[in-house]
């Protein structure tokens, strides 16, 4: 029989949905048929004290005792208003609590990573490196914490390129401060290329790329085929960041069959396998000199490319879909102890 699961996932803004809701969607639809899926989308933005309550409150009248919850990340916080026996909580990384400090800092880690992970049967999340600043952020047990890695879309397929050595075409995805686009930006400096940067840009950004005698071209609002076709285009991803839960453009660069250049810190390495150059991302020289190498060096872009392409299979969605579907029969409250029948029937399921 079919899992009921209710999903519960923050207020979709008017340009459209995250990228973690299409991840969700895309898990909803591979395990069609085998749960029966319900979404509770938050009534208002994750903004300020009395709307963040009211997000708890109207959770808290959402959950039905017939379904497994799922918080599926960014109003971690619903999870405290839930009941905690069926309830799963997806934390994607803890760079919140990371970047706050004194009473802000002390807020942000009991709202949404202590106090929910102490109200969830499960979390999950995206890497071991997040896994284990979870632990230490909230003191639970580490066996209450699964990695489940983020699928990578079907959109991005294998598309051969020839590599453009002359003015190679650098792709950077993402401009908030952890994307680390300044120190690229320095690292660039009078390189012949064009650097394509998917997301918004300050004026003072506008100003350091005129200053660092750098070509570039800035996207922003893109579809999902607009996206992959940026990838198609590019010659390379350079994915540089200082901090970084899990770094999807690695794997959808890979995907593409790009070669990638990123940082050698948090969870990059262990998303990227053996398919991609690390460099320091701290470090200038050492961010310039992995993209000259990647430029110059025609058999190591290629191992690269090879390399990349066989990591990106670990992240297949359908691979991701039955792991959350594991984890559904495994906490499902209802199938306990006096219905071991049922229990078994559910995991021959998943």
């Amino acid at each position: 029989m079919p899992l009921p699961v209710k999903f519960f996932q923050r207020k979709t803004r008017p340009s459209g949905n995250f990228s973690l809701e299409f991840v969700f969607e895309d898990v909803r639809n591979r395990l069609a048929g085998r749960i029966v899926a319900r979404i509770c989308e938050a009534p208002f933005y994750s903004n300020g004290l009395l709307r963040r309550f009211a997000i708890l409150v109207h959770a808290f009248f959402c959950q039905d005792q017939r379904h497994l919850n799922h918080v599926t990340g960014d109003t971690t916080f619903t999870a405290v208003s839930l009941n905690k026996q069926r309830t799963i909580l997806t934390i994607l990384d803890c760079g919140a609590a990371r970047d706050g400090v004194g009473i802000k800092q002390t807020i942000i880690r009991k709202l949404w990573f202590e106090w929910p992970a102490k109200r969830a049967a499960c979390v999950t999340t995206i890497s071991d490196s997040v896994k284990r600043e979870i632990v230490e952020l909230t003191g639970c047990c580490p066996d209450k914490v699964h990695v489940v890695p983020v699928a990578v879309s079907d959109a991005f397929r294998p598309h051969p390129k020839e590599f453009n050595v002359t003015k190679p075409r650098i792709l950077h995805v993402g401009c908030a401060p952890n994307k680390n686009l300044p120190r690229l930006i320095d690292a660039l400096t009078n390189l012949e290329c064009t650097l394509v940067v998917v997301g918004k840009v300050d004026e003072s950004t506008v100003a350091k790329l005129g200053d660092c005698n750098i070509d570039y071209e800035v996207h922003i609002n893109l579809t999902l085929p607009e996206v992959v076709q940026q990838y198609v285009n590019a010659d390379m991803l350079s994915f540089v960041s200082t901090y970084e839960g899990f770094g999807m453009p690695i794997v959808e660069a890979q995907s593409v069959g790009r070669p990638v250049v990123t940082s050698q810190t948090s969870s990059m390495p262990e998303v990227a396998g053996d398919g991609a150059c690390f460099v320091d991302p701290l470090d200038v020289n050492s961010i310039r000199r992995g993209i000259e190498r990647v430029i110059a060096d025609a058999s190591y872009r290629s191992t690269l490319i090879e390399n990349g392409m066989k990591n990106a299979k670990r992240f297949n969605p359908d691979v991701i879909a039955e792991q959350y579907l594991s984890l559904y029969c495994q906490f499902w409250p209802t199938c306990d102890q006096e219905n071991p029948s049922e229990r078994i029937a559910l995991r021959s399921a998943a």
